[in-house]
């Protein structure tokens, strides 16, 4: 476990600790971000059949895009 006075110069220093998931300007591409949430988002829609939810959102969202 490294020292928290090191971790804390090094922070002030600004550098930041890696993060899991993404890099470090925290920035995702958003392929990137679709091929994370699509799978998870198809299996809400099967389990709790809101297929419905689903069509009023995305319609909902491309009106606010002005599409």
């Amino acid at each position: 476990m490294a020292d928290p006075a090191v971790r804390m110069a090094t922070r002030a220093r600004g550098h930041r600790a890696a993060e899991p998931f993404g890099d470090r300007s925290g920035t995702r591409h958003p392929l990137v971000a679709a091929a994370m949430v699509l799978p998870l988002a198809t299996l809400l829609v099967i389990v709790f059949d809101g297929w419905e939810a689903v069509v009023t959102q995305a319609s909902s969202v491309a009106g606010k895009l002005g599409r």
